[in-house]
């Protein structure tokens, strides 16, 4: 894998913006359907929080290896959930532990719900392909007490950011290596949303 901490996209930008920022930057008429996706999914009316939500989404571009989408969503996840960024990155450590289904004991050690545990097993078996996904891992988040809306945008949240992961690296897109960028960006996300240009 090529270095992303020291390049310029594959394609000429005409910006230096790192990741997704600087493909929507690029073009203006696919950002748009694009943050509003994001703003609905991740900030729009639900049982789920906004950090929750958020966390979903660090979790998948985790196992997708996509640095960039999870230091960011990792970062606003973080700013909105209790335990903040220490109880986001234990999390994301277990990401791809437990995939089928069993769980990787993050439930049992207080970091999240067995709801949430149960949804975040939906959302890497997303990952893996919609297939994967199980009328078991289904009936084992409703027995946690989620509700079929929360399934569909778990699901939903977890194709999204398989698309948006390959976005931003099948591009090439430069990551930062100072967490004070990924912070900065999460306080804006959590005052503004994804639908107002950073």
């Amino acid at each position: 894998m090529r270095d992303r901490l020291a390049h310029v996209a594959y394609i000429e930008l005409g910006n230096d913006i790192p990741g997704i920022r600087g493909l929507l930057a690029f073009r203006p008429k696919t950002a748009g359907p694009l943050g509003e996706l994001a703003e609905t999914l991740l900030r729009g009316d639900n049982t789920l929080s906004r950090g929750e939500r958020e966390l979903i989404a660090a979790y998948v571009s985790r196992l997708n290896e996509c640095e960039y989408c999870a230091s960011s969503h990792g970062a606003t996840a973080a700013a909105q959930l209790a335990g903040g960024a220490a109880r986001v990155r234990q999390v994301l450590a277990g990401a791809g532990v437990g995939r089928d289904g069993d769980g990787d004991g993050a439930a049992d050690a207080g970091l999240v719900s067995a709801k949430l545990r149960a949804l975040l097993d939906i959302a890497g078996l997303v990952q893996l392909g919609g297939r994967m996904v199980t009328e078991e891992a289904v009936a084992k988040a409703r027995a946690e007490g989620a509700t079929d809306v929360e399934i569909h945008d778990t699901v939903l949240i977890a194709a999204t950011f398989c698309m948006f992961n390959r976005y931003v690296d099948g591009l090439g897109t430069s990551v930062p290596d100072d967490p004070a960028q990924y912070i900065a960006s999460a306080e804006h996300l959590v005052a503004h949303g994804y639908t107002v240009p950073r």
